[in-house]
């Protein structure tokens, strides 16, 4: 069940009504109940997974809150020991799940190719198994539960059905954020009351979020996709247009979905975290992943990054855990070697980054360069977003050696004069929609400015008098539903992050 289609237009309202209806000690029934409906929506069977995942991390939270409560514990070193084997056996069950579904084949096709380079013929079983969407997303979540409970920041939550619901909730159940115990089960743990501040920031909310998905994203997708696609077709300045439209594309595609995700959730009265903070305002890349899935990036820094030994151990071994994170982080997003270069170049951006940044600093004082000028932080923006967006072209790319092709003919075929005369309108989309679509991307970047200097759009509407607010709410409801890419016979199209 998409956030984009019609079965969603009906589910969420039914839902809604339910939910505020009945009494306090039922509204989670009611949650578990609905949330657990639209994740079989897409596959009945991979139900049981998630189960597993809840029940496995369930009862290590139970076991490790056990622990805890031992006093005197007549053992530390013994019961440090449970503690370990528990959290050790925690994270292997749910990895073992997440491997065999999203990795096993990735592994043993490129055992084999290994084997054949010295002609050893190695017979792997092949496992034709459909990944389970949002699998990554409710395993990371499950996961932090466990250690959050290991490290002592919560205690273990010994209601079944409110933490089976932190981890099946479905406005992120598929595709994040990647909640926090802290965040969503303290939430959950207490009862909510709906005002009609929180219902109207949810809309607006939710129609922003359909707006940059179904306006923009799903625009963007059609000129992205034909080029892409065809790239063989395309000369370099095709393909360089397409790849900084795809920058765009995946920022609104994912920052849309996490944005009806929030909005559904208000409406609920629960406030989920922000997923981007106009990431393509960075001055740097570091800044960059700061702002871009931070749900994703803070998880990694809590829970690989810092216990690898973070920045505590010199810059050598710092930027050496910069470069696994990002390298687990490629591999996260997909079983390919392009997601895993992707990965690498981010990490390597960084510690190119951390490498300079003393030296730079060291000479600015020369070079009379000041830091805080609007010219110097443009500069620095357009240079990380030209970083961030070559980035990007293995993540788009089919494969390896598409995207070796598409950089090549980047850098060798050249031909600005398609900016002007109209051979742009020949890849799927017309003139009218191009233009639709410049708009609503400087729309966007407006929006952008607005909330990097902590001004957020929903919040300027919520201020204006009761007859604009509607009036703009009316307005973007008609923008969405003319403007709008419905496809034939209404074919919603999937959201990018469904597939990781």
């Amino acid at each position: 069940m998409n956030f984009n289609s019609l079965s969603f237009a009906i589910f969420c309202p039914i839902v809604f009504v339910l939910y505020w209806a009945v009494k306090d000690r039922y509204k989670w029934i009611i949650l578990l109940a609905s949330s657990y409906y639209f994740y079989m929506c897409w596959n009945v069977k991979y139900i049981i997974l998630l189960l597993l995942s809840t029940i496995i991390t369930y009862l290590c939270g139970l076991y490790l809150e056990h622990l805890k409560q031992l006093s005197p514990p007549s053992d530390n070193m013994h019961l440090q020991a449970k503690k370990n084997l528990c959290i050790a056996i925690g994270f292997t069950l749910n990895l073992c799940i997440l491997f065999l579904f999203k990795y096993f084949n990735f592994i043993t096709d490129n055992l084999q190719q290994l084997f054949s380079f010295f002609h050893i013929k190695l017979n792997c079983p092949d496992f034709d198994l459909l990944l389970p969407v949002g699998i990554s997303f409710y395993t990371f979540q499950a996961l932090s539960y466990t250690m959050d409970v290991y490290r002592d920041d919560i205690h273990a939550e010994k209601n079944f059905i409110r933490y089976a619901l932190f981890v099946s909730f479905f406005p992120q159940l598929v595709a994040g954020p990647i909640e926090r115990s802290t965040n969503l089960l303290k939430q959950l743990r207490s009862p909510n009351t709906l005002t009609w501040d929180s219902f109207r920031e949810g809309i607006l909310l939710m129609l922003w979020g359909y707006f940059l998905k179904v306006v923009l994203a799903d625009r963007i997708a059609i000129f992205v996709d034909t080029v892409y696609g065809g790239y063989t077709n395309y000369p370099g300045m095709y393909l360089t247009i397409a790849t900084l439209l795809f920058s765009v594309q995946i920022y609104c595609d994912f920052g849309g979905y996490s944005t009806i995700a929030m909005g559904t959730a208000r409406i609920l009265g629960i406030e989920l975290m922000d997923n981007f903070n106009a990431p393509y305002l960075s001055s740097s890349v570091s800044e960059f992943w700061r702002r871009w899935h931070i749900s994703l990036s803070s998880w990694f820094r809590d829970y690989l990054y810092i216990p690898l030994g973070g920045n505590r151990k010199g810059s050598v071994r710092k930027n050496l855990n910069l470069m696994i994170v990002f390298l687990v982080s490629g591999l996260w997003h997909g079983a390919q070697w392009t997601y895993v270069i992707w990965g690498g170049l981010n990490g390597i951006y960084q510690i190119i980054g951390n490498l300079f940044h003393s030296f730079i600093n060291k000479w600015r004082p020369f070079t009379h360069s000041k830091p805080d000028t609007f010219s110097n932080k443009l500069l620095h923006i357009l240079f990380t977003f030209v970083l961030i967006d070559f980035s990007w072209i293995f993540f788009r790319a089919e494969n390896l050696s598409g995207a070796i092709s598409i950089i090549k003919s980047i850098f060798t075929e050249y031909n600005p004069w398609i900016l002007f005369d109209g051979s742009l309108y020949q890849c799927g989309l017309n003139q009218k929609n191009f233009t639709l679509m410049l708009l609503g991307i400087f729309l966007l970047l407006l929006a952008d400015i607005g909330k990097y200097f902590n001004l957020k759009l929903s919040s300027l509407i919520l201020r204006q008098e009761y007859w604009m607010r509607w009036l703009i709410i009316a307005i973007f409801i008609c923008v969405i539903l003319l403007f709008g890419i419905w496809g034939t016979g209404y074919n919603e199209a999937n959201f990018i992050y469904f597939q990781f």
